[in-house]
């Protein structure tokens, strides 16, 4: 059984244009324990996971990731509420952050890795457009909002 070890609905969706059966299975880990470096998070995140759920299931395949957002070295985690989503998105607004995806595959013997890295300009956007983007798309449950 190939299972993600993942609760978000866009790596099912993503997942799902590959694969047509597959399992979802939420690893219990607390991400707040890890303290490392920005650019090492996303990985070591991803590999936490992966490792949580590879324990329970030694002869399926695993898919983990996760994704941060670094901003003037800071990591920017899920705004989790509307208010804290308006104020990463404030601090992003008109400058340039970093994106780091971190996945790793664990079956049939073997480990694969890799951290994505991705430097994305935000445009300048007035109050009102960041009220209205929080309010219309609720990316609550994405890092950096």
């Amino acid at each position: 059984m190939f299972i993600l070890a993942s609760s978000s609905p866009r790596r099912k969706e993503l997942l799902k244009k590959l694969l047509p059966s597959f399992q979802i299975e939420v690893p219990n880990i607390d991400e707040s324990l890890l303290d490392l470096p920005p650019k090492d998070l996303a990985l070591e995140e991803a590999k936490a996971k992966g490792y949580a759920i590879a324990s329970k299931h030694k002869d399926d395949e695993i898919l983990a990731c996760d994704t941060i957002v670094i901003f003037n070295n800071k990591v920017l985690g899920k705004p989790h509420t509307k208010e804290k989503a308006i104020e990463m998105l404030e601090e992003l607004n008109g400058k340039e952050h970093i994106v780091n995806s971190g996945y790793i595959y664990i079956g049939k013997g073997k480990e694969i890795t890799r951290t994505v890295s991705t430097k994305v300009y935000f445009n300048s956007l007035s109050k009102e457009q960041i009220i209205e983007y929080v309010d219309k798309f609720l990316p609550l449950d994405k890092a950096g909002a």
